[in-house]
């Protein structure tokens, strides 16, 4: 039988009233050590926070067959589902890498999955929450790989792979693609742009309170105007970095 969600697990100490973001920890690129570290770091968060956003490219890559699941990930979704049993809310944003994800995350996890960007509350605050990815593309090439990567008939072809080459393809993929980051002018420029991106948001949408995203790695809080900000908590791989929401605002942080 199904286990049902949310779990009945009351934790004795209520965890604090704040969201934990985390962004860009492409599990399964990284060190074997950066990914134990990320599970100390799940471990951590319920004295931190109740809700926990992972905003995109959690996995290096990550594609939702009907049958199974890529086992290099075990262990972390292993440590989700702890996480949710010690009775914090996990919700998942899909990015660049890991944007086929559907109903396990439901269903299995009890973690909320969305597909690209949504309008939420965090710590009581109105967000506008999206990885990033395709909103500020400065190159042709990333505008057509977004384009490509992102239609339903591409997630339909690719099912027809066998999971060890489809899997196989997408991370020699990947790494061609992770190569841009190694150009610091390029995530410069990435970066402004996507400020500028949620600089205009924020204009348009005078409602909204916190526009948070991920994706060029680079982290950032800008104060777009008083109690308004602009947050990327900066890339997991690159110093373990995250942010945590409160009623206060949002601040930056690492994991030591």
């Amino acid at each position: 039988m199904r286990r049902p969600w949310p779990s009945p697990y009351t934790p004795a100490v209520p965890p604090p009233a704040a969201t934990v973001v985390v962004s860009d920890a492409h599990l399964g690129q990284v060190p074997e050590t950066v990914r134990d570290r990320f599970h100390r770091f799940l471990q951590a968060v319920p004295e931190i926070g109740d809700h926990l956003l992972i905003n995109g490219d959690l996995f290096d890559f990550w594609f939702e067959y009907r049958s199974v699941i890529p086992r290099a990930y075990f262990k972390t979704l292993v440590a989700i589902s702890r996480l949710r049993e010690r009775g914090v809310r996990v919700t998942l944003t899909g990015g660049n890498h890991d944007r086929w994800g559907s109903t396990f995350w439901n269903n299995e996890l009890g973690a909320e999955f969305v597909r690209g960007s949504t309008r939420t509350e965090l710590a009581g605050w109105k967000a506008w929450v999206g990885h990033g990815d395709g909103l500020a593309e400065l190159t042709s090439s990333s505008r057509i790989t977004h384009a490509v990567c992102s239609h339903p008939i591409t997630a339909r072809l690719f099912r027809l792979l066998h999971p060890d080459l489809g899997i196989g393809l997408a991370r020699r993929f990947s790494r061609f693609t992770c190569a841009r980051r190694d150009r610091p002018e390029a995530v410069a420029r990435a970066a402004e742009a996507q400020a500028g991106y949620a600089r205009r948001l924020l204009a348009e949408q005078p409602d909204l309170d916190l526009i948070v995203m991920g994706h060029t790695h680079k982290a950032a809080l800008e104060s777009v105007s008083p109690h308004r900000w602009y947050l990327n908590p900066g890339a997991w791989m690159d110093g373990c970095k995250y942010a945590v929401i409160t009623r206060e605002g949002p601040e930056l942080a690492a994991f030591g």
